[in-house]
């Protein structure tokens, strides 16, 4: 199977020459000194026609370098696809605006095609963990601990981070990916989507009975995660330009400027369909 980054930049290359080329508007970044933290964690590129796309910034500092240097301004005009093909680069600056990119040209794509992906019910992406089950999740997001305990469900985090390691209390924090394979469903951030671990991670989770892959960096098209396994797709949509646009810039939530969405592979027409349709 082909490595995931170059499936995806190829997807873009598709998506941008169906639509004549979109071209930046501008990089939107949090502030240094956000009041709310966790939505600081992602950088949002807007398109010409005011399509945006997220990507998570945490990972290797890459929020700090993108602050630190001149690459916002610069970025107005130049096309979207140059920005993508970074995905498939090893700096994780070029990887990080490069899937901004990408999932830019997606909602771009979902705009043009007319098609809207289905609300999500949940945070959970439809995962619905019962009682006695194995829950898994890649990647720790604290307000995904609570449902998931709630439910009754056992609760084993992977991370990357050693300090994190540990047991806490009602779940555990690993290091070690093996810990998935007896989990019952697992829900995956974004993260693995930037740092080359998603094929290492599906196949350290292949016994689960559902996977999701979630969060505002999950706005793709959702193929090449289908293509290898991925139950569930959940991403965030803008909704509100104006209105996201200026929490976003004050460092304030943004939520309720932007729909959570889930796809799964019944409801998903795919990418060749919605690149007809936006014809």
């Amino acid at each position: 199977m082909t490595p995931a980054a170059p499936r995806f930049v190829a997807m873009a290359e598709r998506i941008a020459v169906r639509l004549a080329q979109p071209r930046v508007r501008a990089l939107h970044l949090p502030p240094p000194q956000p009041a709310t933290a966790r939505d600081a964690e992602f950088c949002a590129l807007e398109l010409d026609d005011g399509s945006i796309g997220f990507s998570y910034v945490l990972l290797a500092d890459v929020g700090t370098a993108l602050r630190a240097g001149t690459v916002g301004p610069d970025l107005a005009g130049v096309a979207a696809m140059a920005l993508a093909r970074g995905y498939a680069a090893g700096d994780p600056r070029a990887k990080a605006l490069g899937f901004a990119a990408i999932n830019a040209l997606s909602q771009s794509l979902f705009t043009r095609a007319a098609w809207a992906p289905p609300g999500a019910g949940d945070s959970l992406a439809g995962i619905a963990p019962e009682a006695g089950e194995h829950v898994g999740m890649v990647g720790l997001f604290p307000p995904l601990v609570a449902p998931v305990l709630g439910a009754g469900a056992r609760l084993t985090v992977l991370e990357i981070d050693p300090a994190l390691a540990g047991e806490r209390d009602g779940y555990t924090v690993t290091l070690d990916p093996a810990a998935l394979a007896c989990c019952d469903c697992v829900v995956s951030t974004c993260t693995v989507m930037l740092n080359d671990t998603l094929d290492a991670v599906l196949a350290a989770c292949r016994s689960a009975r559902r996977v999701a892959v979630i969060g505002p960096t999950a706005g793709c098209v959702p193929d090449p995660l289908f293509e290898r396994g991925v139950d569930l797709v959940g991403g965030r949509r803008v909704t509100d330009r104006r209105g996201f646009l200026d929490a976003f810039a004050a460092g304030e939530r943004w939520g309720a400027f932007a729909a959570k969405y889930v796809i799964a592979p019944p409801e998903y027409p795919g990418c060749a369909w919605l690149l007809e349709r936006a014809a």
